[in-house]
């Protein structure tokens, strides 16, 4: 039960549905075992002792018992059911919050279709054992007591020879959870993978489609699918061979009730009436204690996916907000680094090595290098996506640990290289960032970033919906909403994340001649491939292998015969080949 220990804040807090379901529950457990007695009853005292002045009694206490049965009946269902659903939304909304807290490194490793199963399918499993299968737990339990009470008044010889094989059930019971429990946690893991299969598919439909990798998509999907279906069946195979044998060991015990029960009966021990109220109250033991396999399954589905979400709740939120942190609106942007180093993985080398620069306001910084260099390292440490090995990062002198999380981010506008827009109207996705903002402010970073234009040739605007990712919009497009989102929470600090690199050369000169106005006392960064995006930088980082192998003005970094200048020479000679041949 340790793991609904560590759930329980998320349904104790309900607990008072829980416990009047139980009370309606002990109602209709209570009349289940009334029916044995009011057969033993007509057939003992009516029929054998010829009172059948007794019978319209019977029948108006039998139809009085089946409709207080039917109404418990229906409020232990509803509250059983309401427990768990106001459990599980707590539950859900919480997940859903930790999700947001964790840090990038958590979704280093994370796959998307897992965790959206985790959010569904395993919140439900819980959900499930929570409505019913604990109440159902609970039932076994009043049922077996109650029904094994009135078989010891009637006969204790008899009861303790139909019990006799009870102790061999309880042993399959247990053996049956040993096993099934790894089973289901299987079926929980594989069906994640299913899910992240067919995510990660229907997201990349673009590349599978461009590249005709339709039949090996499949081919992975019915990997995956296949593994589902093998783990279902190893299930499925526990479930065949248990099950059989919990129900002979019931019919043992009926076997024996039987044969002695019609001993004593002969012999004027017992009462005819007793002996078949005797056979449905052992149904009532029997029955529970081989559908207490059906409440471990529930129970081993619930455990499983408990586990699951422990996991996501669990998880060590590496990036927090120390007590007493710096709130403020505003900040100055005066960004600097101390020899930061920063390892990503325990065995990894490391993206940054001792980098150190100092970044006052409105100075632009320039980024450069090869993929993999740590351009991007850079400005996500500014952010606190991550957390530095060693050194210091520093904004307005103070380090940026010291600042709440929102201050942080809400004074840094970024643009990242691959530009995410969500499912709503351009207008939402550009007040993203700052939804109080008026239609004259979205409209005026939208201009700022060259995106009015085509804005407005749409046909509704401002007001268009666009499909997933952004889906309708070209690369260039989507990477200038990006931009006037950024624009429009009107940073301290601006980082451009190869903004430029999805449009072609005549929008890249107009967003940065828009730019140049945006980054007038911001303190700005930009990680560009192209030497064009970045040449009027006040000062250009050249990365290596996570080390700044150059820095300085273009110009100078043309003379030294560096990297810089390599790739400028790379650029720029190839260009006048292409423009060479264009002419030839």
């Amino acid at each position: 039960m340790e793991t609904f220990k560590k759930l329980k804040q998320f349904y104790w807090p309900y607990r008072k549905f829980f416990f009047w379901s139980l009370f309606s529950l002990l109602f209709v457990t209570g009349i289940s075992v009334v029916y044995p007695i009011v057969l033993q009853v007509t057939i003992d005292e009516v029929v054998g002792q010829e009172r059948y002045s007794l019978i319209p009694y019977i029948c108006i206490a039998f139809v009085g018992l089946m409709i207080v049965k039917g109404v418990a009946t229906y409020f232990h269902q509803y509250l059983g059911e309401y427990f768990g659903i106001r459990s599980v939304y707590t539950l859900r909304d919480a997940l859903y919050k930790k999700l947001q807290r964790l840090p990038f490194r958590y979704y280093d490793n994370a796959k998307t279709g897992d965790l959206m199963s985790r959010l569904t399918a395993d919140v439900e499993g819980f959900r499930f054992f929570l409505a019913l299968g604990f109440s159902e737990l609970i039932r076994i339990i009043l049922l077996i007591v109650i029904s094994l009470s009135v078989m010891f008044y009637f006969s204790v010889p008899l009861a303790l020879v139909t019990m006799a094989v009870m102790p061999f059930l309880a042993i399959v019971v247990y053996r049956f959870d040993r096993k099934v429990h790894p089973a289901f946690r299987k079926i929980r893991k594989s069906f994640g993978k299913l899910n992240t299969r067919v995510q990660e598919n229907i997201s990349g439909m673009n590349t599978v489609k461009s590249l005709s990798r339709e039949d090996f998509e499949v081919g992975r999907f019915l990997n995956r699918s296949d593994d589902y279906r093998s783990n279902f069946i190893t299930t499925s195979n526990i479930w065949s061979k248990y099950f059989p044998l919990m129900e002979f060991i019931g019919n043992v015990s009926v076997v024996a009730l039987l044969a002695y029960g019609g001993y004593l009966v002969v012999n004027d021990s017992l009462m005819l009436g007793e002996l078949v109220a005797f056979f449905n109250l052992v149904w009532l033991v029997l029955g529970p204690l081989m559908n207490f396999g059906f409440v471990i399954n529930l129970f081993s589905q619930s455990k499983a996916s408990g586990e699951r979400l422990l996991e996501i709740l669990e998880a060590e939120e590496d990036i927090q907000e120390k007590e007493g942190a710096i709130i403020q609106d505003r900040l100055n942007g005066h960004v600097t680094f101390k020899e930061v180093t920063l390892t990503y993985a325990e065995d990894d080398d490391s993206a940054l090595k001792d980098i150190s620069f100092d970044a006052p306001p409105g100075k632009t910084i320039g980024l450069i290098g090869a993929t993999g260099s740590g351009k991007t390292s850079i400005t996500q440490l500014i952010t606190r996506f991550y957390e530095p090995e060693k050194g210091e990062v520093l904004l307005d002198g103070n380090p940026v640990q010291d600042y709440g999380l929102k201050t942080l981010r809400k004074n840094i506008g970024f643009v990242l290289q691959e530009s995410f827009l969500f499912s709503t109207t351009i207008k939402e996705n550009i007040s993203y960032g700052n939804p109080d903002a008026t239609m004259e402010d979205v409209m005026a970073a939208a201009k700022r970033a060259q995106a009015h234009d085509f804005i407005m040739d749409m046909p509704e605007g401002y007001d268009t919906l666009l499909g997933e990712r952004g889906m309708g919009l070209s690369g260039g497009q989507k990477q200038r909403i990006a931009i006037a989102r950024a624009i429009l929470i009107d940073p301290a600090v601006l980082i451009l994340d190869d903004a430029t690199s999805a449009v072609d050369m005549e929008t890249e000169f107009q967003i940065q001649k828009a730019l140049q106005e945006v980054m007038e006392g911001r303190t700005t960064f930009i990680i560009a491939h192209r030497i064009s995006s970045l040449k009027h930088a006040d000062e250009i980082l050249v990365l290596e292998d996570g080390a700044v192998k150059e820095r300085g003005l273009h110009d100078d970094l043309l003379v030294n015969g560096g990297p810089y200048q390599r790739i400028y020479d790379i650029q720029y000679q190839d260009k006048e080949k292409i423009m060479n041949a264009a002419n030839i």
